[in-house]
């Protein structure tokens, strides 16, 4: 075999075969069942088109369209077969980009009128009848000058611009699907009948070409697929719950913030909502006592600072740049608000000579910082411009690193288990192309954060997941991101620990060794929320408002049934204040009824009712949230029943010990 290449599958066997021969080729080989269901195959982890040739010796894996790397496949087909549908039905339309997406994909459409979700029945039946038709995906590599040809006579200003974009060392590659043909990198699977049925438009909106404003508006359309109707079903179901949960429309309800026009990004909290982030700051400052020394840095800080640490080289596009307003003032430097604590913290470590035996030394702040983020990507309280960080550095000896990076896995896992949050999964982030410092350093940090990753997976006995992001590591060093599952199945990246050989030696931070001669400490970044308002909103979508009796911004509501037990629910009230728990009084001339739905409504975790009878008898009945049962005691009982359910449960590990 004069171009024989050595390949290996994923049981570690291994086979000699033509350097020529294709994905699709390999699979009829080993078995007609593997080539019936093959869709792509893997090259060392490259997916391919099935008739691309291997080429080279490599690991070779055939993919199938059970496999969890085919839904992607399957949503960059559904892409194409989209934008068939869409000019078979409307010929005069352009189509210009269509990526695959989380959850799904879309396509960009240049057309007079836009299109609504009213056209999504007509698009999708034709694109059912796109699939049925079963055409083979097939690729060429044209020249650029006939791509540009072709794409002008269809009338595609869009592709031709995008083919003049296409560097000149790469290929402009056309995939066609029977007659209609696309520009695109692929790849794809054999035929668009591996589609299958297990899709659907989810949305409209108008997108700038390009992302300018200073270009025309298209229309975009979105949607979903999945390889199964199963898997659609639950994804469909998913978003009803999301919907339901919808942090913003639980904040109206619950009375907890707003949002407004004059401050865009930022938060209006109401009294009860920032009880709750009060409560929250409380409970992390409980976690960190005896552990972290809490300082607080200055909001506003001279630029200089910033291109120091490099932010302002690395992050000045997302930073709020501020001058005095008075144009004679004296003082007329660029200064910047925060758009993170570490500088600070860097400048407080150095305030005085430091030993080794200081070290570590761990400083955490709930610092307020903002950061530019453009209005379009602006969330409720998942995407805001100013948000407080649960942050915190420790400065620590190299040998010190690896018990602290631990230390910490176990204060954010432990976090998460006291808010309901179980699964959880580790993902280490690796140097990043556009990085600082040199790659001796990366290697040893990287090496470190290994050996930690693989003693928090035998730690925690299989209970938590780990994995590796390649090259999503922060410009400074490599770091562990904690991503944690909510209760209707959405992943959440929150904590992390990051660690750091470059800020220090940026800003000359050293301490006085054993043998009495300078040195740089490992600065480590870490964050358990990470921003409180984000990891609030993610609570109450998580709890949909129905927060755990220790957490809820008002616990109890003490409502009567008629004006003669006004002053015994009064009483009852103060009882439960002066218990530490938060209380109020519903006495209004209304129907109990009435006063049970609008108290529920607004997610009271428990309604106290009084009548007659109760005032008379020292007794109460109680109601819980989302629940038509009731139950009556002495109020002592239930004084003691709700103060022990209110009690946070690091307070109650702290009794217990």
């Amino acid at each position: 075999m004069a171009d024989a290449i050595s390949i290996t599958f994923p049981d570690g066997s291994s086979r000699e075969v033509d350097a020529g021969m294709s994905g699709g080729e390999l699979a009829a080989s080993i078995s007609k069942s593997l080539s019936k269901k093959a869709v792509a195959y893997a090259l060392d982890g490259d997916v391919r088109d099935l008739a691309d040739p291997i080429g080279r010796a490599g690991a070779v894996e055939i993919i199938t369209r059970e496999d969890p790397r085919a839904l992607e496949l399957i949503r960059h087909d559904c892409a194409h077969v989209l934008a068939e549908a869409v000019q078979e039905l409307w010929p005069d339309t352009q189509v210009t980009i269509g990526p695959v997406i989380e959850n799904g994909f879309y396509y960009d459409f240049a057309r007079e009128e836009p299109f609504t979700p009213d056209d999504f029945p007509k698009i999708e039946k034709k694109m059912a009848e796109i699939i049925a038709r079963n055409k083979p995906f097939t690729k060429e590599v044209w020249a650029r000058d006939k791509a540009k040809k072709v794409f002008e006579e269809k009338g595609e200003a869009y592709k031709v611009e995008l083919i003049d974009a296409i560097p000149e060392d790469q290929d402009v590659k056309i995939y066609a699907q029977g007659d209609w043909f696309d520009l695109c990198r692929g790849p794809h699977m054999v035929s668009t009948g591996q589609i299958g049925k297990a899709f659907k438009l989810m949305k409209v909106a108008g997108a700038y070409w390009r992302g300018d404003s200073n270009n025309p508006m298209l229309t975009r359309i979105y949607g979903t697929a999945w390889q199964t109707q199963e898997q659609l079903d639950q994804y469909m179901h998913m978003l009803e719950e999301a919907e339901k949960r919808d942090h913003r429309r639980l904040g109206r309800e619950m009375d907890l913030f707003h949002f407004q026009e004059e401050g865009p990004g930022v938060v209006f909290w109401h009294s009860k909502g920032w009880r709750m982030f009060q409560n929250l700051v409380g409970y992390m400052r409980r976690r960190l006592e005896g552990e972290y020394e809490e300082v607080n840095a200055p909001q506003v800080l001279d630029n200089s600072l910033w291109q120091t640490s490099g932010h302002w080289g690395w992050y000045k596009e997302n930073m709020f740049a501020v001058t005095c307003a008075d144009e004679e003032a004296e003082d007329k430097r660029t200064f910047a608000l925060k758009p993170m604590n570490c500088p600070g913290h860097v400048q407080i470590f150095k305030h005085g000579l430091k030993s080794y035996r200081d070290l570590p030394i761990r400083f955490a702040e709930f610092g307020a910082v903002h950061r530019y983020e453009p209005s379009g990507a602006l969330h409720g309280l998942m995407r805001v411009r100013g948000f407080t960080q649960d942050d915190a550095h420790i400065f620590c000896t190299e040998d010190q690193l690896a018990e602290e990076c631990l230390k910490i896995n176990d204060l954010i896992l432990s976090t998460y288990a006291d808010f309901g949050f179980e699964e959880i999964t580790v993902y280490f982030s690796t140097r990043p192309e556009k990085r600082v410092g040199d790659d001796a350093l990366w290697d040893h940090a990287e090496e470190i954060m290994a050996g930690v990753l693989e003693q928090i997976a035998e730690r925690s006995g299989g209970r938590i997941k780990t994995a590796i992001n390649p090259g999503d590591g922060a410009f400074y060093g490599p770091k562990f991101d904690y991503v944690l599952k909510d209760a209707i199945g959405r992943q959440w990246q929150c904590g992390t620990t990051q660690i750091d050989f470059n800020l220090p030696e940026r800003f000359g931070a050293f301490y006085i060794d054993r043998d009495s001669e300078k040195k740089q400490p490992v600065m480590v970044h870490r964050a358990i929320c990470g921003s409180m308002e984000r990891f609030l909103g993610i609570l109450i979508e998580n709890y949909a408002g129905h927060f755990p009796l220790w957490f809820a911004p008002l616990q109890v509501v003490v409502a009567t049934i008629t004006s003669e037990a006004d002053d015994y629910a009064i009483e009852v009230a103060d009882k439960l204040r002066r218990a530490g728990l938060l209380a109020e009084t519903d006495l209004r001339n209304e129907k109990i009824n009435y006063k049970v739905r609008e108290h529920s409504m607004a997610k009271v975790p428990v309604i106290l009712v009084c009548g007659k009878r109760e005032a008379e008898e020292g007794t109460v009945n109680i109601r819980r949230l989302g629940s038509r049962d009731q139950a009556s005691m002495t109020l002592d009982e239930a004084l003691a029943k709700l103060s022990d359910e209110a009690t946070p449960p690091d307070l109650i590990r702290r009794k217990a010990s």
